[in-house]
Parts: structure tokens; sequence; C-alpha cells
């Protein structure tokens, strides 16, 4: 079945342009916020150390005044610099993929009630692509759980097991019927994570139950696309010496 008769392939495809299209809205304010917004902040805290140097010997209150002034400023330009880099959705590429999950997280849990941790392997090393794929997993996977789940604790890890690298996002909450997800549009977060794993070739595997919540897990092995290539060449070569 094409994707222009497969119901939910369209409508994934559709949801993807709109995420695309609201991604390069993000990347152009955040380029305005760290390239303009950011400029004129620093332009004023330069003006007030030049006035401070000015008068601070005729109004020596006014060192005090300055002082205060920039320590409002600077807590503006943080927030500033804060909200470009999360605006702007090569994130990852900018900043790598341990620090830019860490900020996600901490966006996450400032609007959830429950205890949300973050534990990442250090040893844990993929490509930008993978990197990309598994933050926008991740963003999906938390605001499905805040939103739906009704949980009292996340988890979010990053880890090596065997042959691969995982993602795992899992809950404690309600949990609720894979297949029937699917189906609806409660689901369009999981149809879009099973997008973008298959963009990168990656195992996603979502299992959710009354008992024991949802766990989201993404798998990637870094051996099994040189395994795929050499298989495909050694058919090749079968083929060839058939004929």
């Amino acid at each position: 079945m094409s994707d222009t008769t497969d119901p939910q392939r369209l409508l994934t495809r559709m949801l993807v342009s709109a995420i695309n299209a609201r991604e390069q809205e993000s990347d152009r304010v955040s380029r305005t916020l760290h390239d303009e917004v950011g400029q004129v902040l620093s332009a004023v805290g330069l003006q007030l150390d030049a006035l401070k140097l000015e008068f601070q010997d005729r109004v020596p209150e006014i060192v005090s005044a300055t002082n205060n002034i920039q320590t409002m400023l600077e807590q503006a330009m943080n927030e500033v610099r804060a909200l470009s880099y999360d605006l702007n959705p090569a994130v990852v590429e900018r900043v790598g993929l341990q620090y830019a999950l860490d900020r996600l997280v901490g966006r996450f849990r400032n609007r959830y009630k429950g205890s949300l941790r973050f534990l990442f392997d250090s040893s844990v090393r993929v490509p930008l692509n993978i990197a990309n794929a598994w933050y926008k997993i991740t963003e999906h996977a938390l605001e499905n759980s805040i939103q739906h789940a009704n949980s009292s604790k996340i988890e979010v890890h990053v880890r090596p097991t065997g042959k691969a690298m995982i993602l795992e996002i899992r809950d404690n909450g309600a949990g609720f019927s894979v297949a029937d997800a699917k189906q609806k549009s409660s689901g369009l977060g999981l149809l879009l994570m099973e997008h973008y794993a298959s963009q990168a070739d990656l195992q996603l595997e979502a299992q959710s139950d009354s008992e024991h919540g949802t766990v989201i897990r993404c798998s990637y092995a870094p051996d099994a696309g040189r395994r795929s290539k050499s298989s495909e060449k050694k058919d090749k070569e079968k083929d060839a010496g058939a004929k």
C-alpha cells in the first residue's frame, strides 16, 4: 500500500511536514534571539560600564545602581541564550546529545509534578542522525507520558547493552493498548516516534500495560549497517557467480 492510500502513513507525513515548518520558524526565532537580541543586550551592558566609569567620581551612587541593572541584564541574557538553544532544531549538533537531552528533560521537569530522572552513560557514542532521532523520540515520549500516563515517575536512560546502544523512556503510569493507540488520534506521538526511528534505521519497541506502565525502547546497533552491507555484497557475488 502506497503512502497516498495508507491513512496512517499519510497522516504521519502531514504531521512531519507541519513539524518541519515549525522547526524552520523556530530556527529563525532562535537566530534572531542569539544574533540580534543577544547583541543588543550585550551592547547595553557595555554602555552601562562606560556610564559607570564616566560618572562614578561625581555620582558615587551610580556604581551600585548600574551594578543592579547589570545583574538584571545578565539574568535576561541568560534567559535569552537558554531560549535560543531550546528553540534551535539543531541543538543536538550544536551542544551534543547528552547536554541536549539534559536540557530537554529539564524543560519537561518544570511542568511535571512527579520524579523525572535522566541517566546517560558517557561511553555511548552515536552518529548525528541517530542522536537527532533519539532527541525527537524522547521529546514525543515525554510529551505523551506527561499528558496521558498519569504517572508519578519517569526515567530517560541512554546506555550500552551488548552490541547495541539503547535509548529508553519508561514511566509507571496507567499504560495503554499500543495496537489501539496506533488507530486513534491519541497515538499520534507513537506514530511520529516510529517515523523518526524508521528514518534513522532504528529499532523501536513500545511496551505498555496498567501494572508496569510504559516503556519506549529505541536501539542502535553500530555493526548492523556494516553487516547488512556485507550480506548484500555477498548476495551480489553469489548472483554474479550463478550467471
